[in-house]
């Protein structure tokens, strides 16, 4: 039944690209029973860092004892993923009878005149319908795509809302400036609703600043003035984070420089969730629940020296190689780079970020399995425009895995530009074929 059900769900783009309005979204959810008025919802926007936030936020929640629903986007191998109970996937049972229940009200809304649920929004009612079967106390819910028009949004009080890093991404929804992109995701932004955001750009932290005192929204900056490094180590970072309160210090479970404020950020938000009352969270929860956290696809090392990462737009890019760079500095070993990335995305700036920090011995291009893929004749001559360096083209990611594998040698190999082809990698490896 789960094949058939997520078959059916990859088929949705063939019949139904409108979106609904969030009015037809309120809609739907009335149908359902109105299901997120009953929960205490935590809703994060932003380009980067996201995902990220949501884990920790939910991991620290955990450990205080809280039962917590978490929506995330995208997959990397099943959709399954997308729903989290405690920082796990929803099983067979649940997914599918969601899906049923949404198929059910498709069907009756679309008999009224609504339009048929878009992919997004049919996995959003899924969401829904497993938190009205669940009733956790906590729904951490993470945006599709924006802010202000996302389907997400029509969600009327929220205890908080985050507002991770903001850079150049979706252009053709969101607008081809950082204040438009950033306007779009101030859109969560929500009347008396307390407000935790990523401080590092001024443009976007301005219009935020503005918006929470238009609202009369507590708001938190949060930038690299928050956090301490105190000491990097194989397999996790020390840092010390200050807050509204005093100050933690944690031990944070990657090597990436970048989740050193997606972390302050989530610490952040734990913080005033106490503050005002939503939750009862003790620093002991969060250090324990930071420590614990897991984020697959973000600078995950798969093998000795392997690491795969989601960076999928110029920001995250940018970020990446300052994590990169900073290795190889390091280690002194040399850096393999494994590469694709969908043909909608600014590849070429991508590329500049990578070639721009970092000394490259080798780069192994793949096409993903999807109409999307960006083509490998093209991204290698973006590379070799830019590099002295082998620069090879397969077909596939498996054969392109097999290549990256046996060409890395001694050094540190990264893989990187797109979820889709983590995703294609991380299946490989469960399936060890």
């Amino acid at each position: 039944m789960f094949k058939e059900a997520e078959q059916f769900l990859n088929n949705i783009p063939m019949w139904a690209s409108k979106k609904n309005t969030l009015e037809a979204v309120r809609d739907f959810l009335g149908e359902l029973g109105n299901p997120d008025e009953s929960i205490k919802i935590i809703h994060i926007a932003g380009t980067n860092g996201k995902g990220s936030v949501c884990s920790y936020l939910t991991s620290i929640l955990t450990k205080a004892g809280y039962k917590v629903s978490t929506f995330i986007s995208p997959h990397l191998i099943t959709t399954k993923e997308r729903f989290l109970t405690d920082g796990e996937p929803a099983d067979d049972t649940a997914f599918c009878q969601a899906f049923e229940r949404v198929r059910e009200l498709s069907s009756t809304m679309t008999a009224r005149g609504y339009e048929p649920p878009t992919y997004f929004e049919f996995l959003f009612y899924m969401f829904m319908v497993m938190c009205a079967l669940e009733k956790p106390d906590f729904a951490v819910l993470e945006t599709g795509l924006g802010g202000l028009l996302d389907t997400t949004n029509v969600v009327r009080r929220p205890v908080l809302t985050v507002i991770t890093s903001i850079s150049m991404d979706h252009m053709q929804y969101l607008g081809d400036t950082m204040e438009k992109i950033s306007r779009q995701k101030a859109g969560i932004i929500k009347q008396g609703v307390p407000l935790v955001y990523d401080d590092t750009c001024p443009e976007s932290s301005r219009i935020f600043r503005e918006r929470a005192r238009e609202l009369g929204c507590r708001a938190y900056p949060v930038s690299r003035n928050n956090y301490t490094l105190i000491k990097r180590h194989k397999t996790y970072t020390e840092l010390t984070v200050k807050t509204q309160t005093g100050s933690l210090d944690i031990r944070l479970p990657s090597k990436a420089d970048y989740q050193m404020i997606n972390s302050t950020l989530a610490v952040t938000g734990a913080v005033t969730l106490l503050e005002t009352g939503a939750a009862a969270i003790r620093p002991r929860h969060i250090v324990q629940g930071i420590q614990e956290s897991f984020w697959p696809g973000r600078m995950e090392e798969v093998l000795p020296d392997v690491y795969l990462d989601g960076a999928h737009n110029q920001g995250g890019m940018e970020a990446l190689a300052c994590t990169i760079e900073r290795m190889q500095k390091e280690t002194g070993k040399q850096v393999s780079l494994m590469f694709g990335v969908v043909s909608d995305k600014e590849y070429h700036k991508m590329i500049q970020e990578l070639c721009r920090h970092l000394d490259i011995s080798h780069v192994t291009i793949a096409r993903m399995d999807t109409e999307r893929s960006a083509g490998e004749g093209e991204l290698a001559r973006e590379f070799k425009e830019r590099l002295n360096c082998p620069v090879e083209t397969f077909g596939t990611v498996r054969e392109a895995w097999e290549h990256f594998l046996a060409a890395k040698g001694q050094g540190l190999a990264f893989c990187a530009g797109s979820l889709y082809l983590v995703g294609e990698v991380k299946a490989l490896l469960a399936c060890k074929c």
